[in-house]
């Protein structure tokens, strides 16, 4: 996880709209600051490739095994996180970890990323910075788009919802498998970018693996239980987040279906703007975890004509509040296939 830099200035200097920033051989400009949250920053960067690099083909070119992941004018998204804690290190290197285990179009990838150690202004301490670099998506999060398109009381289409939905469905798809399946923990539109493309549904891809961990735990003991609660309230966002990640019995299995119910509420979101249950949050005693763990769905105004009543029974089927009786990903692609076959004709 190493880092080169010609001096730390440069670094600093790039965050605040001058010089370069170099990720391990390759070095980057900052564009300008796309967004920021907690401890995270989000640039946009373009490659400084020198002549020399330009002509032996080097630069990320190099590095990168896929070429269809370089970016046709040289721009991508780079994470900064400031460190504070072992803690938040250890967190991070699980990101890294974590987001290096999957390939699929539909899942962000990380191209490439440093750690590196910064002297603290208190006396002795030692604090790290990491630097992820994404490919850039300039149209922003699906819940930007959908608060855009709420403002204006516009819709998708009911085919633009499953196509969207589906491609969602495939990164998942490609998490859950395996011998040693993974659950994002945190589907929500927040971690969804979109790319919009003339004459199609838009693209669509998952990112932040942040919370994702191996999706299979047992949990025999009711200390083991508030354990998951209390990490599922740090990493699991509440609309979106599944009953038995609210209140978890003493003796349960919990799997990836976690992320089904998450799946439930996100199509919900891409239909409405919103989670199924966040209507709680505005009531005079609402309870949002009341609302979440009784599955108690309420269903806004929507477009002229509606919505099938399809999706709504699709959504229904995920939000499920037994995980036992939940569908599994392949259920949801198999249906959502069929639905998008019927919608189309």
């Amino acid at each position: 996880m190493g880092c080169s830099f010609s001096g730390l200035n440069a670094l600093y200097d790039a965050v605040n709209g001058g010089g370069d920033i170099w990720i391990n051989e390759n070095r980057f400009r900052i564009v300008r600051q796309l967004g920021e949250g907690g401890f995270a920053f989000v640039f946009l960067v373009k490659e400084v490739i020198s002549d020399s690099s330009s002509a032996s083909g080097g630069g990320l070119a190099k590095k990168l095994k896929d070429p269809s992941r370089l970016s046709g004018d040289g721009t991508y998204a780079l994470k900064k996180v400031l460190i504070q804690s072992s803690e938040q290190l250890e967190l991070v290197r699980d990101e890294i970890r974590v987001s290096s285990r999957f390939s699929h179009p539909n899942l962000l990838p990380l191209l490439d990323h440093a750690i590196i150690a910064v002297k603290s202004s208190t006396e002795g301490s030692v604090k790290h910075e990491a630097y992820l670099l994404f490919p850039v998506h300039l149209d922003g999060t699906l819940l930007d788009n959908s608060q855009a398109m709420k403002a204006k009381k516009e819709f998708f289409s009911t085919l633009d919802v499953l196509e969207i939905f589906r491609q969602l469905c495939a990164g998942l798809k490609h998490m859950h498998s395996g011998e040693s399946p993974y659950a994002h923990n945190d589907v929500k539109p927040g971690n969804v970018l979109v790319t919009h493309r003339k004459g199609k549904s838009p693209l669509a891809i998952l990112m932040d693996f942040g919370s994702a961990r191996p999706a299979r735990r047992e949990i025999r003991s009711r200390s083991e239980a508030l354990q998951l609660q209390e990490w599922a309230s740090e990493h699991c966002s509440a609309p979106f987040r599944a009953p038995e990640l609210w209140d978890c019995p003493s003796h349960a299995d919990i799997d990836e279906r976690t992320d089904i119910w998450s799946l439930g509420c996100t199509l919900y979101a891409i239909m409405y703007g919103m989670s199924p249950f966040e209507y709680a949050l505005g009531e005079s005693g609402g309870s949002l975890q009341l609302a979440i763990v009784n599955a108690q769905i309420k269903w806004p105004a929507g477009p002229n004509p509606p919505y099938p009543d399809a999706l709504h029974q699709f959504i229904k089927w995920m939000l499920q509040p037994q995980a036992a009786v939940r569908p599994r990903i392949d259920d949801i692609i198999l249906h959502v296939d069929k639905l998008i076959a019927k919608f189309s004709t």
